[in-house]
């Protein structure tokens, strides 16, 4: 029965080094840490809370005046819609950019990425509130938002899907003569089409979710009335609010989750 080998006298030392390191900056940043003060209304507010969270405001559901739920959940869900097809758009030249086998030089493809990932760095509220200084408060402002931001992510994804196709039939093309715009219609895309779009359909979830939060710096959306609900501890208004953001998305969700099993 051959015997388990013992890891080498260094590795042992490194990995140790390395397990007592972490365990001392937990320590320093847990005593750290400032008092947690919990003040005396808070099993109060907890309870109106998870009142108002079970027994939600019916009546907010629909208004013919239009503020209501259900306008609102459609005006975040064009949000989403808009703005991923901003940037399944706009991606498409940054991805061919990006990828290491459409460029003979690879300093031109690292400076797609690294485009790319300083798109991706500043997140959709951040944007929001840019926008927000040029377009103004409103939807506009949330679609350019979740567009612009988007572009970075999916530019990245499109990018590895054109990294990790067949250059068979491209380079059969060649060889036959067509041109580039030829093989790039023809063999190309027709390789990566499956995969782009269910990327974008991932990216449309990721969407949903994130233009909810949006209207929170007045970028539309069902973000606004949460926020304001929240600011008048009106908490069955706030629970209507979350349980129709939890029927949205799980219904997308499932949809767009359906629909990418057939395309890949």
């Amino acid at each position: 029965m051959n015997k388990t080998p013992k890891k080498p006298l260094k590795r042992r030392i490194k990995n140790w080094t390395i397990l007592i390191a972490v365990v001392l900056i937990y320590l320093w940043a847990f005593i750290g840490m400032p008092d947690i003060n919990i003040k005396d209304s808070a099993g109060q507010a907890i309870k109106a809370i998870i009142s108002g969270l079970f027994h939600p405001d019916w009546g907010y559901i629909y208004d013919p005046g239009g503020e209501d739920l259900i306008h609102a959940l459609m005006e975040t869900l064009a949000i989403a819609v808009l703005g991923t097809f901003i940037s399944a758009i706009l991606c498409l030249p940054f991805a061919f950019w990006a990828a290491r086998n459409m460029s003979k030089h690879q300093w031109i493809s690292n400076a797609g990425k690294f485009v790319l990932s300083a798109i991706r760095v500043f997140p959709e509220l951040i944007m929001a509130l840019l926008f927000i200084k040029s377009v103004g408060l409103g939807p506009f402002a949330g679609i350019l938002a979740l567009g612009f931001h988007s572009v970075g992510m999916l530019g990245k994804l499109f990018g590895e899907a054109i990294e990790n196709m067949d250059f068979g039939a491209a380079e059969a093309l060649t060889a036959s003569g067509a041109n580039r715009i030829q093989t790039l219609w023809f063999a190309v895309i027709p390789q990566v089409m499956p995969a782009f779009l269910s990327y974008t359909l991932y990216r449309f979830e990721i969407s949903v979710r994130s233009a909810a939060i949006l209207g929170i710096v007045g970028a539309g959306g069902i973000g606004a009335p949460l926020i304001f609900a929240l600011n008048a501890h009106s908490w069955n208004r706030v629970g209507i609010i979350l349980l129709g953001i939890i029927i949205m998305v799980t219904v997308i969700d499932f949809i767009s989750g359906s629909i990418r099993k057939r395309l890949v």
